[in-house]
């Protein structure tokens, strides 16, 4: 048995109706599947897969949340995590991603589900991954302020220095465009 085994869904023995799955996905699933953003959680996945036609439409509800890593002091840092994805799936003779369909080979008759949980949640996180105003690591942004160009303000952004101005470009300061109306 495979260490996600528990993640593939069967389609073709899917009855008509729809069928709910839940997952909990702890430490062990994020350390398993090895991904580079996070490896560590408490996610609840509710995953409903209906059939419509030939085409098998997957939900995905994602609550909980993942440990990252902060972009200012790479402590530790927790970050909630609610989304909600889906998923089309059709059956076909190889493994494709057409688009926003993904099809499987019918001789499979199911796909493995384990990293589309991953990838929803890597997807649901914030661009921007730092501690409340006060709460980084105050040692690691100690260093930054002294290796940072400019001033640095710790609730705030790195921000920078006024440099002087090449005098050769001094003189663009001076020019006016002219708009037409």
């Amino acid at each position: 048995m495979g260490r996600f085994d528990n993640y593939n869904v069967d389609l073709k023995g899917l009855k008509a109706g729809s069928l709910n799955l839940n997952f909990d996905l702890d430490n062990a699933f994020f350390a398993n599947i090895d991904g580079e953003e996070f490896q560590k959680g408490a996610v609840k996945a509710v995953v409903t897969v209906s059939k419509n036609r030939d085409v098998y439409d997957i939900s995905f509800t994602l609550n909980g949340t993942v440990v990252v890593p902060c972009d200012r002091c790479l402590d530790d840092l927790e970050i909630e995590v609610a989304a909600e994805n889906a998923l089309k799936v059709r059956l076909g003779e190889n493994y494709t991603e057409d688009g926003d369909i993904v099809v499987v080979p019918e001789q499979d008759g199911g796909i493995n589900i384990a990293w589309y949980l991953y990838e929803f949640i890597a997807l649901a996180l914030p661009m921007k991954r730092v501690h409340a105003p006060g709460k980084c690591n105050h040692e690691m942004t100690g260093k930054l302020k002294k290796h940072s160009y400019g001033s640095f303000d710790e609730d705030e952004e790195a921000v920078v220095g006024e440099r002087e101005i090449d005098p050769r470009w001094e003189g663009l300061k001076n020019i006016q465009i002219e708009e037409d109306i």
